[in-house]
C-alpha cells in the first residue's frame, strides 16, 4: 500500500458505515503510510493479526482539528480478545476506539440509508475470468443506481488474491447463487473472522 492509496473521506462517509467495523486512531499526524505500516507491525507482533494478515484499505479523515485513520477489519483474521486489550492499553498513545463506538459518541450516530434491492446476476455460464465477472457485476450495479458501490467492490476483489473469495465478495454486492439468504438472522454482512483466547 502506498501513500496515494490512503483515501481521504468525510465524517459523513463514516456515518454511512454502520455495517462495518474497524479501529479509529485519533491524532495521526505525519506520514499516514508510516502509521499504517507501524500499526500493522505492532498488531502482528502482539498476536492480534493472524495468518500473516493485515488491516488494509485504510482511510483518513479530519475531525475536531485532528487527522484520524480508520483501519477497517475487512476480512482479516483477528484475535479480538487480544485486540480489545491492546486498544485499552494503548488508548493514551493512539486514542483508539472502535468505529461502532466512535460514530455514535463523536459524530451523533450513523445515517440510516434506505435499503436498496441488489441486482441479480447468475454465475452459471461465466467463463471463470474474475475480471469478466466483476465487470458484469459493476455494470449491473450502475444500472441499478448503485454505482457508488463499484469502486469499493473492485478494490476488495482485486486485493483479495483468491478466486473463490472474490466470488463471495462480488456476491455481497449483487445477488448470485453464492449470496446469503435474504431473510436476516443476526446479520447478513460478513464480519472479520475472529478468535478468542481460552
Amino acid at each position: 500500500m502506498s501513500d496515494n492509496m490512503i483515501k481521504q473521506i468525510t465524517t459523513d462517509d463514516l456515518r454511512r458505515m454502520e455495517d462495518q467495523e474497524g479501529l479509529v486512531l485519533q491524532g495521526c499526524g505525519g506520514d499516514p503510510q508510516e502509521w499504517v505500516d507501524g500499526i500493522n507491525r505492532e498488531l502482528t507482533e502482539a498476536g492480534i493479526l493472524l495468518d500473516g494478515g493485515k488491516l488494509e484499505n485504510v482511510v483518513s479523515f479530519r475531525h475536531d482539528g485532528v487527522t484520524c485513520l480508520l483501519f477497517p477489519f475487512g476480512d482479516a483474521e483477528l484475535n479480538i480478545g487480544k485486540f480489545a486489550m491492546w486498544r485499552i492499553q494503548t488508548h493514551d498513545r493512539y486514542g483508539g476506539t472502535w468505529l461502532s463506538d466512535y460514530v455514535p459518541n463523536r459524530l451523533g450516530g450513523f445515517l440510516h440509508q434506505p435499503s436498496r434491492q441488489k441486482p441479480t446476476m447468475s454465475l452459471i455460464g461465466m467463463d471463470g475470468n474474475i475480471f469478466a465477472v466483476m465487470g458484469k457485476a459493476s455494470s449491473l450495479l450502475k444500472e441499478a443506481g448503485m454505482g457508488d458501490l463499484v469502486s469499493h467492490m473492485v478494490q476488495r476483489v482485486t486485493t483479495c488474491g483468491d478466486y473463490c473469495k472474490a466470488l463471495n465478495i462480488i456476491s455481497e454486492y449483487v445477488e448470485t447463487e453464492l449470496s446469503p439468504p435474504a431473510i436476516p438472522q443476526k446479520s447478513n454482512k460478513k464480519k472479520a473472522r475472529t478468535t478468542y483466547e481460552r
